[in-house]
C-alpha cells in the first residue's frame, strides 16, 4: 500500500493501524472509524460516508496485502455499527467486499470475514433480506469449509440470518427457490446439512408456503436422503415427513402431477431408505390425488411391480408397493373405455401435459404416461409451473400400461408375485376397458400362451383367467375374422353351443371362489377358437406341458368357460390333426378329464341324459377289437378301464347292471372286455363284478309276471347269465389250481403280462 496516498477522511494513524499485523491495533482503528462515521451520520453527510466505505472496500478489504484485508473487514464492520438503522442504505457496498473475502485462501481471513458480516447483518437485521441470495450463497460455501474456526463462525452467522428470516414477513421465496434448487444438489455433507436446516426453517415459517415450490426441490431432497451420514439422513427424513404431513392437510394445493415422475425415479433406486420413502409418498399421492395420477400409471407400474416380488428383507417396501398397486388399479373405471371422452379430475389443479413435465427431459422411458419399463432415469428437474384453478381432463394411457405389463410378463427372471400382479392388471383392464384392451390382444396373446408353461400354479390360474376373459368377452366379437390357422381349421361359431341358464358353465359357481365376477356373458367370441387351436399347438410342441399341466389347464378352463364348447372345439380340431400319436394322447387326456374330474360333473350328467344307444355302440366297438393286434399298451388301457369302472364316478353304471332287461348291451360289453383280458387281477376284478349281476327272472315282481303278456315271456333274453357265470367260475378255479402249482417265477410273469 502506498503510504503517500491520500485516504481522507481516514487519518494517517487510522490507515497505519488498519494495516498493522496486530489485531489489537486494527481494533483501535475500527473504533476510530466508528466515531468518525457517527459524526458523518449526525451531519447527514452521505458523501463522506460513501467515501469511507469505498476506501475501506477498495483499498483495504480487496487489497493484495493480507493485513490490509483484515483491517478493511473490521473497518467495514465498524461503519455498519456506526450507521445503525441507516446501514440498510449502504448494504450493497458493505456486503460485497466481505463476501469476496469468503473465498480467500487464508483461513484466518475467512474467519474475520465471517465476523465482519455477522456484525453487519446484526445491525441491519431485516434490511439484509433483499441481499439474502448472495448471503445464502456465501454461507453455503463456508458450511463446507475445512477450517473448524471458519465453520464455527459461519454457523453463528447462519443462526442470525435464520432468526431474521423467521421474524420477517418480507422474505422473497420466489427469488430464493432457483438458488435453493441449484445448491440442493451439492455432494458435500456439510453443504447438504446447511441446505436441509434452511428448508426446515422455511417450512416452519407460517407466512412462507414452501409447499408450492416442492416440485423444485423434491428430487434434491431424495438425493440427500441417500447421504452416507446418519445425521443428514435423519434430518432429511424429518423434512420429508413434514412436507408429507402438510400435503395430507392441504391436498387441494399440492402439485401432484409435477412430482409424480420424481417419485417414479426414486421408487426404483437401490437405496432401501430412499425407495421406501418414495414408495410411501407414492401411496399417499395415489390415494390423495386419485385420477390425477392415471397419466403416470405406466411409470408407477414400472416402479411398483418389481417390488411385489421382494422377500422378507424388504418386507416394508413390498407392503407399501402392494398398497400402491391396489390403489392405482381401483382408479381404472368403465368410463375409461369411452373413446375420446376424458374424465375431469376432482382435484382443482393443473394437469400438465406429460410431454412438458419431467418426462420431457428424461424421454418417454422415464416412467411418463407413455413410458416403457426402461428404468434408466436422469435426475433433471422441470421448470416450475404455477397451479391452475381449472379442472383438467385425465385420460388413461393404455398403450404405455400394456407395454409395461407385457415387458414384465415377458421377463422370465421376474418374481412370481410380480407376474401374478401383472396378470391381475390385465384381467382388470379387460373387465373395465374391454374395447380398448382388445386392440392390444394380438400382441398380448403369444406371451399369455407362453405363460401357461410357468412353474407356478397360481400364475397359470391367473393366466387362464385372462385368456378365458379374452375368449368370452363380447368386446372380442369380430365379424371379419378370417381363417385363424389355415382354411382347414376354420370353424363356424354356430357349431359351438351357447350356454343357457340351465346348462351354463361353472363360471359363477362356488367352485370359482377368489375370481372376480366377469360382466361378460359366457358366450364364446372370435378369440375362443383361436385360443383352442393355439393351446393344442402348445401341447403338441411341448409334450412335457401336456403331461404335467395339461389336465390341470383344461380342468380350470372348464370352470372359467363352457365345458361343452371346450370339448366340442378340441374334438373338431383333433379331427384334422395329422400327428395321430398326439391326437391319441389328447383324446386319452380329455376322456380321463371328462370321466374323472369334478369340474366336468355337469357335462357328464348331460351326456348321461342323451337318448342314444351308447352301450350298443360300446359293444360294437369291442367286437371290432377282435380284428386288432392285441399289444401290451392295448391291454394296459383295458386294465385302466376296468379300474375306472370300479371308481365312485361310475356308481351309476354299476347300478344299471341291476336292470338286466333294459341294459343287455352293457352286460355284453363288460363280458366282451372280460374276454379281451388275460388271466390277471383286472380279469378277476371284472369277473367278480359280473358275478353280482342278478338273474332277471328273480327281479321280476309277482304283479309284473302276471301283467306280462305271453309273447313277452316268450321273447325273454336268450342269454343264460347263470350258466355263463358258472362257466367262468369253473375257469377261475382251474386257473387258481394251475397257479398254486406254479413257482414264484410264474406269478412274476403273470404280473408282467398285466402291466
Amino acid at each position: 500500500m502506498n503510504p503517500e496516498k491520500d485516504f481522507a477522511p481516514l487519518t494517517p494513524n487510522i490507515v497505519r493501524a488498519l494495516n498493522d499485523k496486530l489485531y489489537e491495533k486494527r481494533k483501535v482503528a475500527a473504533l476510530e472509524i466508528e466515531k468518525l462515521v457517527r459524526e458523518f451520520v449526525a451531519q447527514n453527510n452521505t458523501v463522506q460516508i460513501k467515501h469511507v466505505i469505498q476506501t475501506l472496500s477498495q483499498e483495504f478489504a480487496l487489497s493484495q496485502h493480507p493485513h490490509s484485508r483484515k483491517g478493511g473487514l473490521i473497518g467495514l464492520a465498524a461503519c455498519s455499527i456506526a450507521l445503525g438503522k441507516d446501514s440498510g442504505l449502504y448494504l450493497k457496498e458493505l456486503i460485497e467486499p466481505v463476501l469476496t473475502c469468503f473465498n480467500d485462501a487464508d483461513s484466518r481471513l475467512r474467519y474475520y470475514a465471517c465476523e465482519a458480516l455477522y456484525n453487519i447483518v446484526k445491525v441491519a437485521r431485516g434490511a439484509v433480506l433483499p441481499h439474502f441470495n448472495v448471503l445464502f450463497d456465501g454461507l453455503s460455501k463456508l458450511a463446507a469449509d475445512p477450517d473448524p474456526n471458519v465453520k464455527s463462525g459461519s454457523e453463528l452467522l447462519d443462526r442470525l440470518l435464520k432468526d431474521i428470516v423467521t421474524e420477517s414477513n418480507k422474505f422473497d421465496l420466489v427469488g430464493f427457490i432457483p438458488l435453493l434448487r441449484e445448491r440442493i444438489y451439492s455432494n458435500n455433507q456439510y453443504a447438504r446439512q446447511f441446505i436441509i436446516s434452511w428448508i426446515l426453517v422455511l417450512e416452519s415459517v407460517p407466512d412462507i408456503n414452501l409447499l408450492d415450490y416442492l416440485p423444485e426441490i423434491l428430487d434434491g431432497l431424495f438425493q440427500i436422503l441417500g447421504d452416507n451420514g446418519k445425521e443428514i439422513r435423519k434430518m432429511c427424513e424429518v423434512v420429508l415427513g413434514e412436507f408429507l404431513k402438510e400435503i395430507k392437510k392441504n391436498p387441494s394445493s399440492v402439485k401432484f402431477a409435477e412430482m409424480a415422475n420424481i417419485l417414479v425415479i426414486h421408487c426404483q433406486t437401490a437405496d432401501d431408505l430412499i425407495q421406501l420413502t418414495a414408495m410411501c409418498w407414492m401411496r399417499e399421492f395415489i390415494q390423495l390425488a386419485g385420477r390425477v395420477m392415471l397419466p403416470y400409471s405406466s411409470g408407477i407400474l414400472t416402479a411398483v411391480l418389481p417390488c411385489l416380488a421382494y422377500d422378507d428383507r424388504k418386507k416394508s417396501i413390498k407392503e407399501v408397493a402392494n398398497v400402491c398397486n391396489q390403489s392405482l388399479m381401483k382408479l381404472v373405471t368403465p368410463e375409461d373405455d369411452e373413446p375420446d371422452e376424458p374424465k375431469p379430475v376432482v382435484q382443482k389443479q393443473a394437469e400438465p401435459n406429460p410431454d412438458d413435465s419431467l418426462a420431457k427431459q428424461e424421454g418417454t422411458a422415464s416412467g411418463g404416461p407413455d413410458g416403457s419399463c426402461d428404468s434408466n432415469f436422469s435426475s433433471g428437474i422441470s421448470v416450475f409451473t404455477p397451479a391452475s384453478t381449472e379442472r383438467a381432463p385425465v385420460t388413461l394411457h393404455l398403450d404405455g400400461i400394456v407395454q409395461v405389463l407385457n415387458c414384465h410378463l415377458s421377463d422370465m427372471a421376474i418374481g412370481m408375485m410380480t407376474r401374478i400382479a401383472v396378470l391381475k392388471w390385465l384381467y382388470h383392464l379387460y373387465i373395465k376397458t374391454p374395447r380398448k384392451m382388445f386392440r392390444h390382444t394380438d400382441s398380448l396373446f403369444p406371451i399369455l400362451l407362453q405363460t401357461l408353461s410357468d412353474e407356478s400354479d397360481e400364475v397359470i390360474l391367473k393366466d387362464l383367467e385372462v385368456l378365458a376373459e379374452i375368449a368370452s368377452s363380447p368386446a372380442g366379437q369380430t365379424d371379419d375374422l378370417g381363417p385363424l390357422d389355415g382354411p382347414e381349421l376354420r370353424v363356424s361359431h354356430s357349431e359351438l353351443q351357447v350356454p343357457t341358464p340351465g346348462r351354463a358353465g361353472l363360471l359363477n359357481t362356488p367352485g370359482t371362489k377368489g375370481l372376480e365376477c366377469s360382466p361378460s356373458t359366457p358366450t364364446m367370441n372370435s378369440y375362443f377358437y383361436k385360443f383352442m387351436i393355439n393351446l393344442l399347438k402348445r401341447f403338441s410342441s411341448e409334450r412335457k406341458l401336456l403331461e404335467v399341466r395339461g389336465a390341470f389347464i383344461i380342468r380350470q378352463l372348464c370352470l372359467l368357460l363352457n365345458a361343452e364348447n371346450i370339448f366340442h372345439s378340441m374334438a373338431d380340431i383333433l379331427l384334422r390333426e395329422e400327428d395321430l400319436k398326439f391326437a391319441s394322447t389328447m383324446v386319452h387326456t380329455l376322456n380321463t378329464i371328462l370321466l374323472t374330474s369334478t369340474e366336468l360333473f355337469q357335462l357328464r350328467n348331460q351326456l348321461k341324459d342323451l337318448k342314444t344307444p351308447n352301450y350298443r355302440h360300446a359293444y360294437d366297438l369291442i367286437q371290432k377289437f377282435g380284428d386288432l393286434e392285441v399289444t401290451v399298451d392295448f391291454l394296459t388301457e383295458v386294465d385302466k378301464l376296468v379300474q375306472l369302472i370300479e371308481c365312485p364316478i361310475f356308481t351309476y353304471l354299476r347300478l344299471q347292471l341291476l336292470d338286466v332287461k333294459n341294459n343287455p348291451y352293457l352286460i355284453k360289453a363288460l363280458y366282451g372286455l372280460l374276454m379281451l383280458l388275460p388271466q390277471s387281477s383286472a380279469f378277476q376284478l371284472l369277473s367278480h363284478r359280473l358275478q353280482c349281476v342278478p338273474n332277471p327272472e328273480l327281479l321280476q315282481t309277482e304283479d309284473g309276471l302276471k301283467a306280462a303278456p305271453k309273447s313277452q315271456k316268450a321273447d325273454a333274453p336268450s342269454i343264460d347269465y347263470a350258466e355263463l357265470l358258472q362257466h367262468f367260475e369253473r375257469v377261475q378255479k382251474k386257473h387258481l389250481e394251475v397257479r398254486h402249482q406254479r413257482s414264484g417265477r410264474g406269478d412274476h410273469l403273470d404280473r408282467r403280462v398285466v402291466l
